[in-house]
């Protein structure tokens, strides 16, 4: 836990928090598991509040707990609070899979932390008959919505248990309770009565979407290398992987030929059916190695290398950001010590086709940004003879990754930080913009003239319209930017998983 990653970790907990949850946050973040007495001591907050904080931070999953003999102490779960920043990513997933309904019901859950169904239906209820669409809500509907997001494993039952310990042992429920809809509906009209589900709450399950999240990246990469029918195939193998493995194995267990044909033949890929043997043997020898052979019985047995598909995209990802950062030739050298893994520099001007000049002083760019290490070997010689000492550039994978994913952090707490500024700097012309929306749409509601609402549009000046779609711009262009440089940082700790 770095620095950097404290600033980021407490610039979301006061986004979505306040100031009271950011400072616990900080203290725990600071200096580990405590009791919450000690916390008071540092914070010099009232101990009421100290409480209602701890309790919001347990509430959302963002703090874990444990008896010891000094009492409950608590540390906070700082990847936890680093997922926030993909709950976005997460509702649109769940509305691709499960459609409109469902992204608001899952949405609910994130803001409530965790919510019994029957409450989770019936606010869901609320939020669709307030659009202004001619949508109706409908309870059954609602229900089959709430039942295939735990079918899909989007929600789970959320235990209550004394200790961390403990929560770890327990495994994911996905039992679907008995509810009452005829009560739903009641309650719904203002009656206070049992659904059948009190005391059983739902939370998200984040590692299904972690694996959704790792299982596209996965297909994506190989739609870029090679084709949409063999990203159709690396989704099917990943299908078929998880009927045999653990999901977060290295490799799955082996996938037999026939049932990788079957498969093929129940979806609408008349190219991929009629080409299999020739793609599966394309991505077995693409240097990406994300499946390998590992027996012919069968017509062939297949495995799905998850630790290294994520050790290539590590190394393709660096070599982009090398790239970027300092241009093609860099990234050229970057390839050329990988590829050798131990090189000393003569040799490198030698391979990479560069001047001289500019090879060494790039070389040693990247060894003072650590994208490259040195490690020195003296050869010895004859006794009298002075030792000779050799220099061999390489690269240190690990590393370079932790590296970089601090560099994710200081992006993601700087792009925060400006969004914040603009904001801030432009409240007066927003709050204006928002003052006049609303009176807009109350004069249409009463049947306002157009020259009524014209009058209202001419409150703002040209120039404030012209500042105000700048600001805008700016704020939408920095949302975009955190949630690419949060694809990079998951990738990356990806990669810093399986390794």
């Amino acid at each position: 836990m770095s620095l950097i990653c404290g600033k980021l970790c407490s610039c979301i907990l006061y986004e979505h928090f306040g100031h009271i949850v950011q400072t616990v946050g900080d203290d725990l973040f600071k200096y580990g598991t405590k009791p919450y007495s000690l916390i008071r001591h540092t914070t010099h907050l009232p101990l009421s509040k100290i409480k209602e904080a701890l309790c919001v931070l347990i509430k959302y999953d963002l703090v874990t707990h444990r008896q010891t003999e000094r009492g409950m102490e608590y540390s906070l779960a700082y990847e936890k609070v680093l997922m926030i920043l993909r709950y976005p990513r997460y509702m649109f997933f769940v509305k691709t899979v499960c459609g409109d309904q469902a992204e608001m019901m899952f949405e609910e859950v994130l803001k409530h932390g965790y919510i019994s169904a029957s409450e989770l239906i019936i606010k869901t209820y609320g939020r669709i008959e307030e659009l202004p669409s001619n949508v109706q809500p409908s309870v059954v509907v609602l229900h089959e919505k709430f039942e295939l997001l735990v079918k899909n494993q989007f929600l789970m039952r959320s235990l209550y248990c004394e200790t961390t310990e403990e929560i770890a042992k327990e495994k994911p429920d996905f039992r679907i309770p008995d509810l009452n809809l005829a009560a739903i509906t009641q309650r719904l009209g203002g009656d206070n009565v049992d659904a059948g589900d009190s005391k059983m709450y739902w939370k998200a399950n984040f590692d299904r979407f972690s694996q959704d999240l790792r299982d596209q990246i996965i297909v994506s990469a190989m739609r870029n290398r090679l084709d949409e029918n063999a990203a159709e195939l690396m989704r099917q193998l990943l299908f078929l992987m998880y009927l045999r493995t653990a999901s977060w194995a290295d490799t799955s267990n082996p996938i037999p030929l026939s049932e990788i044909k079957d498969v093929i033949r129940k979806i609408n890929y008349p190219v991929l059916t009629q080409y299999l043997d020739q793609y599966l043997r394309l991505i077995e020898e693409d240097t990406s190695h994300f499946l390998k052979r590992v027996g012919d019985s069968g017509g062939g047995q297949y495995s799905v290398n998850m630790m290294e598909a994520f050790k290539q995209l590590a190394w393709t990802t660096l070599e982009n950001i090398v790239m970027e950062r300092f241009g093609t030739k860099a990234a050229r050298i970057f390839r050329l010590v990988r590829d050798r893994k131990y090189i000393e520099q003569e040799r490198i001007q030698q391979l990479a086709m560069i001047p001289a000049k500019e090879a060494k002083y790039l070389t040693y760019t990247l060894l003072q940004e650590n994208y490259l290490q040195v490690q020195e070997i003296k050869k010895p010689g004859v006794s009298t003879a002075p030792m000779k000492t050799f220099f061999l550039f390489h690269i240190d994978l690990n590393m370079v990754v932790r590296m970089e994913v601090e560099h994710c952090y200081q992006a993601l707490y700087n792009t925060m930080q400006r969004r914040e500024y603009e904001v801030t700097s432009n409240k007066r012309m927003i709050d204006k913009q928002l003052r006049m929306q609303t009176l807009t749409s109350n004069l249409k509601e009463h049947g306002a003239t157009e020259e009524q609402l014209a009058e209202i549009a001419e409150l703002m000046t040209p120039s404030e319209k012209q500042q105000l779609e700048k600001v805008q711009n700016t704020i939408k262009k920095l949302g975009v930017t955190e949630l690419q440089i949060d694809d990079t940082l998951f990738l990356l700790t990806m990669y810093l998983r399986y390794h």
